[in-house]
């Protein structure tokens, strides 16, 4: 069984020794899987309903489907990566430690339905953040790839055979840019451009995709 390991934050390697930071839900650096593809999945909107700048386990909403499609994705031999721009950290809505509370809490949610969830990368960055250290244009905040490329070194993907779930046209630029070859736009089609692979209206649909 996997085991989850401490909050501590996870350093972003080369691509930002000193900002950005991930929630290591799997394995120490000594015991790191590599993947052939990964299932990247944007948070709000797609693992639960966005409500906004959720950050507390009693606005926390699954969306349907969503456990009955990570289990299927690892039958399948995904990894599983979250990708979420947080920038309520930034504006002062919440701090970075109830982030890491709510995401160890929501990967616990994950594992108990034998449906584990490898690594969530965030960004708390916002050019109008109202915490100084995060206010700057950061490479890992989408519609940038940085996260995507960050989990690209970690696991080493074909991510050209990975899939990228997102409900936001950023997500789907992130993905495009980072070279993912099946980008789904949760919701309705917002005339996004770059376009996504398809538009579905429930998670159940993204299974046929893996």
């Amino acid at each position: 069984m996997v085991r989850i390991h401490s909050l501590r934050p996870i350093a972003a390697g080369a691509h930002d020794i000193n900002s950005c930071r991930a929630y290591d839900a799997a394995m120490t650096r000594s015991n790191q899987p590599t993947y052939q593809r990964i299932l990247f999945l944007d948070r709000d909107g797609v693992i639960n309903v966005d409500h906004g700048y959720v950050s507390k386990r009693e606005d926390f909403s699954f969306l349907p489907g969503i456990f009955d499609l990570v289990r299927a994705a690892r039958e399948q031999a995904y990894g599983v990566v979250v990708v979420t721009n947080q920038s309520g950290i930034g504006r002062g809505y919440y701090t970075e430690d109830e982030f890491w509370l709510l995401t160890k809490w929501m990967t616990d949610q994950f594992q108990a339905r034998d449906a584990q969830i490898d690594h969530v990368f965030f960004c708390p960055y916002h050019p109008k953040a109202k915490i100084e250290k995060f206010r700057q244009v950061h490479p890992w905040r989408k519609p940038s790839p940085g996260m995507l490329l960050a989990a690209k070194e970690k696991f080493q993907p074909n991510m050209a055979e990975s899939i990228f779930i997102g409900d936001k046209e950023t997500d789907i630029a992130a993905g495009h840019a980072a070279g993912v070859g099946t980008l789904l736009l949760l919701g309705t089609d917002d005339k996004s451009d770059p376009k996504p692979t398809a538009v579905i209206g429930s998670l159940s649909e993204a299974v046929k995709w893996l």
